[in-house]
Order: structure tokens, then C-alpha cells, then sequence
């Protein structure tokens, strides 16, 4: 890499979601230990765990100098706990990044993200995020999830989620303004989703990089697995079919209404508009969300959009 980080010891705290995932861990909390930025600290938030979970990262914890500090989660799913976690952030570190349980990060992960953040001015929220290899350690194949082939926005985060939460690292405005938002909602349906229409709702930076930045294990117990295939894309039309994605949509938008004074003026009138698209019926639906012009990053997934759209799924 070119580029060299100019400070060495940059602020960085790193927020770990855990449930069951002793099997996968050491691999994970190894390649922390290899990070070329080692000036960081760690929080994993134990959500119930059966097994040795907790007991791994006790150990972890005594083998190297970083700070790493196991809590209690609230036990009611992945994203509350991370928004638990997001509230418990007492002092505001230079950089937030989160990570799950069971993929193992490239050595540079952090190095790359905190060169991209510090580009940007301190005082305008960013949120970096990377590509990743989609990772089946089982059948021995791993494979590139899709590029951003549009620049990020608040119109594509309203109706798609380009941010996986174990690429995020935040900047320390991003972590002012999603610490004091996250003690302004009650739930939201994904805290990366949430996070990415959070920072591109106040018209801040987001940072997609298509270097992928680690490796995302897939396996049976993934929270939300990227599903691969067409087996997986059947079953993401039938959960469409059944309500999933207005569900899912109805969450986001009721959180972004709770934090609806923070937002760019122009997003706020695009948020009202999308709702007020959404809860229109026949050809109005269809005009108001026309005018709307949200997007997606990939013209398949557009058209799926505008389908799910014209069955009344939005």
C-alpha cells in the first residue's frame, strides 16, 4: 500500500456481536491480532451463548496488550445488540468498527478504512465500507459479493442496504451522530442498513471500497447469510411474497422518522415522499414512486424493486 497511516496510534474500538461462536472465533480474534493498526480495543457483547464462547475471547483477552472487554447483550437478536452495544460507547473513539463472530479479516482491514476516513473532513460524518469474499470454508469455495455500480445515496439506502456491518468502520462524527440516534429508536431491522441511511440521510460520506477487506463466512447459522445461487434467490422472492421486505421497510423508515430532525432537508422531503408512495394505492403508487426515482445498485435488482412494487410487496 501506498499511502502510510501519519498517526500510529489511532483511536480505534472495535464492536463484536457474539452468539454461539466458539468454532469460528479463534480464527477471528487471531486475525484482530494480525491488524497492521494494533492501537485498538474490543467489546464483544455475549447475546446467550451455550457454548464456550464467552471462555475463548476470556482467553484471547489475556494473550495480547489490547484492551477487550466482554458484556452481557440484551438477548433479543442481533441488531439490538448491537445498538446496545452502539449506546454503552462511553468515550468516542477516533474510529468504530464493527465485526462479526465467525470471518476473518485481511491484516490491513483497519489500515485501509482508517486511510479512507481520514480524507475526509473530521467534522462531516463517514462510513467506509468494503467489499468481501463470500466464504463457504465447508465446500472449499469462496467468491466477490457485488460492486457498488452506483455512487451511494439516500435513495439507494432506503430501499437497499450496500454497507455489510463487518466491513463498517466509522469516523468520529459518524459515531457522535449514530451514538445519539441510537438512543433515539426503539428497534431498526439491520444496524448496518440503518447506519448507511443514517450517515447518507444527513448528507455525510460514504465510502464504498470495492477492495474486498475479509473473508465473510457462510454456514448454517448466519444471522443473514448473502445466500448465493438460485436456490437463494427463490427464497428471497418468496419472502418478499410474504411481507418480509415491507416489514423490513416499515422498521427502517419508523426509525428514520425518530431521528427525522438530523436529516438534510432535502431527505427529509424524500422520505416523506417515499412513505407517502408506499401508502399509496394502483397508479399513484406507481406515479408518486416514479417521480421518487429511488435506486439500486444493479438494473436486475431495480426490476425486482418495480416488481415487488407492482404486487403491492413495498
Amino acid at each position: 500500500m501506498g499511502a502510510r497511516i501519519q498517526d500510529d496510534s489511532p483511536d480505534v474500538h472495535i464492536l463484536m456481536g457474539v452468539k454461539n461462536g466458539a468454532t469460528c472465533l479463534p480464527e477471528q480474534l487471531d486475525s484482530l491480532r494480525k491488524q497492521t493498526v494494533a492501537s485498538w480495543s474490543l467489546t464483544c457483547s455475549d447475546d446467550g451463548s451455550t457454548d464456550t464462547s464467552v471462555a475463548v475471547i476470556a482467553k484471547f483477552a489475556k494473550s495480547g496488550p489490547q484492551s477487550v472487554n466482554i458484556v452481557r447483550g440484551p438477548c433479543s437478536g442481533f441488531a439490538k445488540n448491537y445498538l446496545s452495544m452502539i449506546r454503552s460507547v462511553r468515550e468516542l473513539p477516533d474510529f468504530l468498527a464493527f465485526a462479526d463472530q465467525d470471518d476473518i479479516w485481511f491484516s490491513d482491514k483497519l489500515e485501509r478504512a482508517i486511510l479512507a476516513l481520514s480524507a475526509i473532513s473530521p467534522t462531516t460524518p463517514a462510513l467506509y465500507c468494503a467489499r468481501r469474499w463470500v466464504w463457504n470454508p465447508e465446500v472449499g469455495c469462496a467468491s466477490l459479493d457485488g460492486p457498488a455500480q452506483c455512487k451511494p445515496s439516500f435513495r439507494n439506502a432506503l430501499i437497499e442496504n450496500i454497507a455489510p456491518g463487518n466491513t463498517i468502520v466509522l469516523n468520529t462524527a459518524a459515531v457522535r451522530l449514530v451514538h445519539a440516534a441510537a438512543h433515539r429508536v426503539d428497534d431498526v431491522f439491520a444496524h448496518d442498513w440503518w447506519m448507511y441511511q443514517l450517515i447518507s440521510g444527513v448528507d455525510g460520506n460514504v465510502i464504498f471500497d470495492p477492495e474486498p477487506c475479509l473473508f465473510y463466512r457462510q454456514h448454517g447459522e448466519n444471522a443473514i447469510g448473502s445466500g448465493h445461487g438460485w436456490q437463494a434467490q427463490v427464497a428471497r422472492k418468496i419472502a418478499v411474497l410474504r411481507g418480509a421486505y415491507i416489514d423490513r421497510l416499515s422498521a427502517n423508515i419508523l426509525a428514520l422518522q425518530q431521528c427525522r430532525d438530523v436529516l438534510a432537508p432535502v431527505n427529509v422531503d424524500v422520505l416523506e415522499d417515499f412513505e407517502t408512495a408506499r401508502q399509496s394505492q394502483g397508479l399513484a403508487r406507481i406515479v408518486r414512486m416514479a417521480r421518487l426515482q429511488p435506486n439500486r445498485q444493479s438494473k436486475f435488482s431495480t426490476v425486482s424493486f418495480w416488481g415487488a412494487l407492482l404486487l403491492g410487496k413495498i
